[in-house]
């Protein structure tokens, strides 16, 4: 199967392991932003280094198409995370802490000359005649627990919507929700929605892309009683345009 017959949208999203010292750690999802000429992978901050839980790999790598003919052909491409122990990712924060999101530059010369991929843009992300409204539906690209059409290399998508209002920082923090059903493995996938200004269906892929999904969304609750809220977190996607800068 030729790629480019396929739904652009699966090939923004590139399945990703943790390594420390060779050995691997954890599974999460990310995603290619391209502005100019510079090719970034986005991913939540936590899947780089998470102080809580101790996480704190030295190297990525992300799976790669490589047949422009045969979807079935991939290869891994390894990212170390550190150059003399300084960090190459870039992460932001504001005055209400630090943002789960993170970007780190990929060399393109480094890449396989047949590499297949696509990428986000700064077009991609909503402008002033996008109507983003509460209860639109929202679009998780990922690898929940790792699953993935392992043949052909693929993401899953979750299909969800925006449960609190979008442009507002949600209890103060530069996220929205999505009501969707995530599991591990989901967080840095990118979140998107179809376009509703007139320029939208010019996008490729034809999609605006949301947010950058990090974990779930909890309360203190009685664990017996109450189910959980099935909410999740989701950082606005515009915090890529500083971390490209």
């Amino acid at each position: 199967m030729n790629p480019w017959s396929v739904e652009p949208l699966l090939l923004t999203a590139a399945r990703l392991s943790t390594f420390s010292a060779g050995n691997i750690l954890t599974g999460a999802s990310s995603f290619f932003f391209q502005r100019d000429e510079r090719l970034f992978l986005v991913t939540s901050r936590h899947v780089l280094a998470d102080e809580p839980s101790g996480h704190f790999p030295d190297s990525i790598e992300i799976e790669l198409h490589i047949d422009s003919d045969d979807l079935t052909k991939s290869t891994g491409f390894s990212i170390p995370l550190y150059r003399k122990d300084e960090r190459r990712w870039r992460q932001g924060g504001d005055a209400s802490g630090d943002i789960d999101v993170a970007a780190i530059e990929i060399e393109r010369s480094a890449l396989p000359e047949s590499a297949i991929y696509r990428a986000f843009t700064p077009e991609h992300l909503p402008g002033s005649d996008e109507n983003i409204e509460t209860g639109a539906l929202a679009f998780v690209v990922g690898f929940p627990l790792g699953f993935h059409d392992n043949v052909h290399h693929m993401p899953v998508v979750r299909q969800g919507a925006i449960a609190s209002s979008y442009g507002l920082r949600f209890q103060g923090q530069g996220f929205f929700l999505t009501d969707a059903r995530t599991h591990r493995g989901a967080s840095g996938s990118p979140v998107v929605t179809r376009p509703t200004g007139p320029d939208g269906k010019a996008l490729d892929p034809p999609w605006i892309l949301i947010g950058v999904h990090s974990t779930r969304f909890d309360v203190t609750r009685d664990l017996k009683r109450d189910e959980a809220l099935g909410l999740n977190c989701a950082w606005y996607a515009d915090i890529l345009m500083t971390l490209t800068e």
